[in-house]
């Protein structure tokens, strides 16, 4: 008769256990591959500590430019909803734009870096901008030794004849690009605009200098551009002006509908722009034919070419120039509003370079987005959320962190006493319960008890005051042989006055354990409003409004009600546990009084059953207590004469 055989099951058992092993391990490499840092397979210069991954995507589902820009200079707009301005230079020195590939150094100019603001305007050369598949840049940063490299005559292609940021307030603007195309009067700066600072125009218009990298050939190419915010919209407005004897060239706006007008012949009215909103506008001249540009897109054309212009040029109103003016010119009217990026080229700019610009700078753009920035040493997710915190959270977790120590100190200092409490509880009973059928002050007269048990038991201190109790009757003379109803009931309400202040005792501070548990997610949930009311308001500020921006400042946000909740979760079971405890301690000490209560009624009490005989010397030997634990005046009653 064969045996059965084990090593089958043994082997599954084996097996099983493998397999378990291994998702275990699994499971912790991916959690360890999740906390720790994701480092790059790639680093430009150890000298820079931080990066920050920018895409850029003109697909249908971003920036929709819908084919090859080129060489664009694309606007990177910094706010605190897509970057945390830690760790970088006060002047924005230290950034660096590189290509995908972590090697190439793209130009770059900074317009505007604020960050005690937390905002920041940049443009970046990237040498090509299409529909196709998205690209990555890299921003540098965090190397305070970085001097600054940023340089407008080399963002923008030498094609750009001028370029007006209007960063300088209230004085002449200044061409950042190489030909020096500087303004020629003062304008009044106008602030929050659609690229941060801009110029209000509408008393005189601001003339541009006749130089000879802005002349005109006749039938020669020509692009101007700019951001424009007419305050009303009126007759004739004159946005860009240039007259050079008989030949004329105007842009403007008529009763909100955009026009250009060369030598008398004006463009048929096309798509307008509203009162009181940013348009872009843009003109396109390519020898042959003239294309006016709304937002990007088409919106009016003339058969016609550009005359030769020598003379300056006006911007936000008209200018005189030559001999024949034709009488249109004199109903010309300037134009009121705020005007922004003002751009002018020599070369007929692409319709989609036109689109590109208009996209990538207005406030709903989406030809960029942003990614979590990375550090060279190692830098968490929870790191990332750390640093991009605005002044008001920390504020908030500095708060919450604060009732955290304090309602942890509460906790472990209530559960050491109350365990030391039990703990003492318990020795007094043992002591007690052997004490039983002896004088209910043996175990005060013997010093039985240790002092370590009478200083933490609540029990010890209830039959202390009880003893007492009796004492003092004794030394007033009263008769504790025959205990009467009101004195037991006396001695009980002296147990129960003790009990109360222990059980005030034990609930001290507690009260504070339960404002953590309702007051923290409060506290938190505030932090959380008021980090995502400033994550949008900075958004809108700064016109950006995608995903990327506005996540970080919401992460950080959102790190106040999870820090809220981590406060007041563990308060919440450290509290139902030490009231637990305490109810344990509490009822410990009524039964304990009902005990002793009992005991007393029914050894000394008025109604007890009395032996019928005892011997004198029995009576004074009860009198006088145990041999060596002196006088005791709980005892045996004495026998009627």
């Amino acid at each position: 008769m064969n045996t059965p055989s084990i090593s089958s099951p043994i082997h599954l058992l084996s097996l099983r256990s493998t397999f378990a092993m291994r998702r275990i391990f699994f499971v912790l490499l991916t959690l360890v591959s999740t906390l720790l840092p994701g480092m790059a397979h790639a680093w430009w210069q150890a000298e820079w500590a931080y990066r920050k991954p920018i895409t850029i995507d003109g697909g249908p589902q971003a920036g929709a430019i819908g084919g090859d820009a080129g060489r664009t200079p694309v606007l990177v707009r910094l706010h605190t909803g897509n970057f945390s301005f830690e760790g970088v230079s006060e002047t924005g020195a230290d950034l660096r734009f590189i290509a995908g590939d972590d090697k190439t150094v793209l130009n770059h100019q900074i317009e505007q870096f604020d960050p005690l603001l937390g905002m920041a305007l940049i443009w970046v050369d990237v040498p090509s901008v299409g529909a196709g598949a998205p690209q990555q840049l890299w921003m540098y940063y965090g190397n305070p030794k970085a001097p600054a490299s940023g340089n407008g005559q080399r963002t923008f292609d030498p094609d750009y004849t001028l370029v007006y940021h209007f960063a300088e307030a209230n004085m002449p603007p200044r061409d950042t690009t190489a030909f020096g195309n500087h303004g020629q009067t003062a304008v009044v700066s106008a602030e929050g605009t659609v690229l941060g600072r801009g110029a209000q125009l509408g008393r005189e218009p601001l003339m541009l200098p006749a130089s000879p990298s802005l002349e005109q050939a006749a039938g020669g190419a020509f692009t101007f551009s700019a951001w424009i915010k007419p305050e009303q919209l009126g007759a004739q407005q004159v946005v860009y002006a240039r007259r050079d004897g008989a030949n004329e060239l105007v842009i403007g706006i008529d009763q909100g509908v955009p026009f250009v007008q060369v030598n008398g012949q004006r463009s048929a009215p096309g798509q307008p722009i509203q009162a009181g909103q940013w348009s872009h506008l843009a003109l396109k001249a390519d020898g042959q034919n003239l294309a006016l540009y709304v937002g990007g897109r088409s919106a009016a054309s003339l058969a016609a070419a550009l005359p030769a212009l020598k003379t300056s040029a006006a911007i936000g109103g008209d200018v005189a120039g030559g001999t024949a003016a034709t009488p249109a010119a004199t109903a010309f009217a300037a134009f009121t509003g705020a005007i922004d990026e003002v751009r002018v080229s020599k070369v007929a700019r692409p319709d989609v370079l036109l689109l590109a610009d208009a996209v990538s700078q207005g406030a709903d753009s989406r030809l960029t987005a942003f990614g979590a920035d990375e550090q060279q040493a190692g830098k968490s997710h929870f790191g990332f959320i750390l640093a991009a915190m605005p002044l008001d959270a920390w504020i908030v977790v500095a708060l919450l962190g604060l009732m955290m120590v304090m309602s942890w100190a509460i906790m472990i200092g209530k559960g050491r006493s109350y365990g030391a409490t039990s703990r003492a509880n318990a020795a007094f009973m043992e002591h007690f319960h052997e004490a039983a059928g002896a004088p209910l002050d043996r175990l005060a007269v013997s010093n039985s008890v240790p002092q370590q048990v009478k200083n933490d038991s609540s029990l010890w201190r209830l039959y202390e005051v009880a003893i007492g109790e009796m004492r003092r009757r004794h030394d007033r003379g009263y008769d504790l042989n025959s205990v009467s109803t009101a004195t037991i009931g006396a001695i009980r309400a002296a147990m129960d006055g003790v009990m109360v202040r222990e059980n005030e005792r034990m609930s001290k501070r507690m009260n504070w354990l339960s404002t953590t548990i309702e007051g923290a997610p409060y506290v938190g949930l505030f932090g959380t409003v008021i980090g995502i009311m400033l994550v949008f308001v900075v958004a809108a500020m700064a016109g950006a409004v995608d995903i990327n921006s506005v996540a970080p400042g919401m992460a950080a946000a959102l790190l106040c009600t999870a820090a809220g909740l981590g406060v007041a979760i563990p308060a919440l079971f450290g509290y139902n546990w030490l009231a637990s405890r305490s109810d344990a301690i509490g009822a410990d000490m009524a039964v304990f009084v009902d005990e002793f209560v009992t005991r007393l009624a029914e050894e000394q009490g008025e109604g007890r059953t009395t032996p019928q005989a005892a011997s004198p010397n029995t009576v004074e030997r009860k009198r006088s207590g145990p041999a060596g634990e002196g006088p005791s005046w709980i005892s045996s009653p004495t026998l009627p004469a």
